[in-house]
């Protein structure tokens, strides 16, 4: 029998990470001079001025859905719980990684991109309608986002008006828009 009250510890941690991460992004992107969300990556944030802000956030959502998981993962089935346990230890690297180490940034960006966005479309199984629909979706926007920002550059995103910044949004947003709905239903499921 699953324990409601480690469905509900999953679901406070996700929406809290999430809903800490979405107002600390919002405040960084005030303090960082110049900062510009159509041109400026949302990483940009994890250097200069805003970057203890901003690293300790995301590392802080990932820690926050790995313990989750840990609690509720009987209530996930494995192919959720691995994307979710897989995107938490990418959002933790992507905090303790900055964009200024490189290749270790850019590998923990793309697993917490991709499994997250998994995640979301995964999620379906355990959730019921009309938000198992909407997390299929914003799972697809996400995951067409990742691959328009890796493998279209720039014609699409320039063409599209909102810069490599505003792609990577296209991505983030969705992802953080599900965590909170996705951590909302845990918590009041039964």
């Amino acid at each position: 029998m699953v324990s409601v009250k480690n469905r509900s510890l999953l679901g406070t941690l996700l929406f809290v990470g999430a809903a800490q991460l979405i107002l600390v992004m919002t405040v960084a992107e005030a303090l960082y001079p110049g900062y510009n969300m159509a041109t400026n990556y949302i990483s940009d944030l994890g250097v200069g001025s805003t970057e203890l802000l901003f690293n300790t956030s995301v590392a802080l959502f990932g820690v926050m859905a790995l313990i989750g998981v840990a609690f509720g993962r009987r209530s996930l089935g494995t192919p959720l719980t691995l994307t979710l346990v897989l995107a938490g230890a990418g959002a933790v690297g992507v905090g303790l990684f900055p964009e200024t180490t490189g290749v270790p940034h850019q590998i923990c960006s793309l697993f917490t991109f991709f499994f997250s966005a998994a995640s979301a479309i995964i999620s379906y199984r355990v959730t019921r309608r009309p938000l198992s629909y909407f997390s299929v979706v914003l799972g697809v926007i996400a995951l067409a986002a990742l691959v328009s920002l890796l493998f279209l550059h720039s014609s699409l995103i320039n063409d599209l008006g909102i810069g490599r910044g505003g792609m990577e949004r296209m991505i983030a947003f969705p992802i953080l828009v599900w965590a909170l709905g996705f951590g909302g239903f845990m918590m009041g499921s039964r």
